[in-house]
């Protein structure tokens, strides 16, 4: 790589203050300090990149311009002639997303014996959840308990969660991990079989279990084996662009598109699951993301044109440690596990400016605010960027530490010369997770009857702010819940007429208060072509 000379001179200021740093442990933020760092320099505080909703259940609240747009957006269905009597597809319960809350879901269901059919917008697994690095909390080991895995929940999200929410998943975390270590997810683990854990930013004890660094693609490829043994039909690049309804109000299918063959389809099926994933490909406020392609917040669209309110929609997680350099890693996430490890954030001058394990909103506040208030950043192509001292993990934990808990990292900036175990890397916050989303229950029910809601498209369990590994956490526990209760619901559901009538009334709300806007929604696939059509 071909580094600056400000950029060689920073680096060695770092490696210069490395030994003293291994000595020391920075102090952690007073209460007060965190809250006047969100307010003044985290992205979810700003005043001017907001947009107050006109139409919906959440009329009146604020949520970002991006998906203020597709909220309120033209229904893809209303320029196309969708005939609902012709029905392509039958099924009992419908899943709508292929990641790790989807693939949860649809083997929950299938096991209840009920009919099931999974569409995706790209193949199965391709998702968030393949790509999640760290790890997944659950406490079940000596010394921890479920009620501390719930306030530590409850303080990271700024005491917000939904209680009923959050309770559920940390009093499931331990059946979920047993549930995937039978599966055969390969946990990382001790000679005697007993699980290892570490902290994570925000956590008050040793929880959380990991797959190396590739924890989220373990636990996908796992998924993905049993959705298949399972015999579950799957339908990829078949993404859902609107929700049925049948006459009474209760969901009833979806209408998909094809990427193959351009063609709409009805699929009508007695219990629907909203598994969609989350939303930073749409890039609020211009910030890079850690997410995989099709994450633009289709989910959320789907259910709010149908009536279903959303909780914290303005809430997003911007991960602290996003990859600045090189440019051709851009926003890629660079795991909290290597904080978690030891390794330290530090500015330009080679000074530590913050415990390495806060929240991550807090740190990543922190972060913006030592590269635009304090100007101790250093100039990374894209913008600023501060180092992660990398090196200070095997100097602390012994050659070899690395190797074996981060080798992914290792691999993907080896492609391009640079060696995390000699060298630090420099980072800045990357859009990472969908905090807030659809409303749903603990049954991870909807207030439309038949319609669930699994995984990052889903608010209130997290807050406004998400501690590290309860996202893998919650796809398993409330995607588990989502298809055993749409089975159950499905065996008794006799769904009548098929109806988009929910789209029509949402346009004539749209007019009536002069939307006038033609930008289609769900958005599907980002952009990147200016123009020149990636959307289908």
């Amino acid at each position: 790589m071909i580094y600056t000379e400000e950029f060689v001179e920073s680096r060695a200021r770092v490696e210069a203050t490395r030994t003293q740093r291994l000595h020391e442990e920075p102090r952690r933020f007073e209460a007060d300090e965190k809250r006047k760092l969100l307010r003044e320099f985290h992205p979810d505080y700003s005043r001017k990149d907001f947009t107050v909703l006109q139409v919906g259940p959440n009329k009146g609240d604020k949520v970002p311009h991006e998906l203020a747009d597709l909220l309120q957006g033209r229904s893809r269905v209303l320029d196309r002639v969708i005939c609902l009597e012709q029905i392509r597809y039958d099924t009992d319960v419908l899943v709508i997303g292929g990641g790790g809350a989807g693939a949860a879901a649809a083997i929950e269901a299938r096991k209840q014996g009920a009919s099931v059919f999974l569409v995706t917008k790209l193949r199965l697994g391709d998702s968030n959840t393949g790509m999640a690095e760290g790890g997944i909390q659950a406490a079940d080991k000596d010394g921890d308990s479920p009620a501390i895995h719930y306030l530590d929940a409850l303080g990271g999200g700024h005491f917000k969660n939904d209680p009923e929410l959050l309770e559920q998943l940390v009093l499931h975390g331990p059946e979920a991990i047993q549930w995937l270590d039978r599966l055969g997810v390969m946990f990382d683990k001790e000679p005697d079989g007993m699980m290892i854990t570490t902290h994570g930013g925000g956590t008050s004890r040793r929880r959380m279990h990991a797959c190396a660094d590739y924890s989220g693609a373990e636990i996908m490829r796992v998924l993905r084996d049993e959705v298949e043994d399972e015999n579950i039909q799957i339908m990829p690049y078949s993404p859902a662009v609107e929700l049925l309804l049948d006459e009474n109000g209760s969901a009833a299918g979806a209408v998909i598109y094809d990427f193959d063959t351009e063609e709409y389809a009805v699929v009508r099926a007695k219990s629907v699951i909203i598994a969609t994933g989350g939303s930073g490909r749409l890039h609020y406020q211009g910030f890079p993301t850690s997410n995989h392609y099709g994450s633009t917040a289709d989910g959320l669209v789907l259910a709010y044109r149908a009536g279903v309110p959303l909780i914290y929609a303005e809430a997003v997680q911007y991960h602290p440690t996003g990859a600045a350099y090189p440019p051709q890693i851009y926003g890629a996430l660079v795991t909290e596990k290597v904080r978690s490890l030891g390794a330290m954030l530090v500015n330009k001058d080679g000074a530590a400016f913050l415990h390495p394990l806060e929240t991550r909103d807090v740190v990543a506040a922190a972060i913006i605010r030592e590269c635009t208030a304090r100007k101790k950043g250093v100039y990374a192509l894209h913008g600023p960027a501060l180092w992660l001292d990398t090196p200070m993990v095997n100097l602390l934990h012994g050659e070899g530490t690395m190797e074996r808990s981060l080798p992914a990292m290792i691999r993907m900036y080896r492609k391009f010369g640079i060696d995390i175990r000699k060298e630090p890397i420099l980072i800045y916050p990357t859009l990472h997770y969908q905090n807030g989303g659809i409303c749903i229950d603990t049954d991870s029910a909807t207030k439309i009857p038949g319609l669930y809601a699994a995984g990052e498209d889903v608010g209130g369990i997290h807050g406004t702010n998400r501690l590290m590994g309860n996202s893998l956490l919650d796809i398993i526990v409330f995607g588990r819940i989502a298809g055993n209760r749409a089975a159950i619901y499905s065996r008794t559901a006799r769904p009548g007429r098929l109806t988009l009538e929910h789209v029509r009334r949402f346009e004539q709300e749209r007019a009536a208060v002069g939307i006038d806007s033609v930008l289609l929604s769900p958005k599907l696939l980002p952009n990147y072509t200016h123009g020149r059509g990636l959307e289908g």
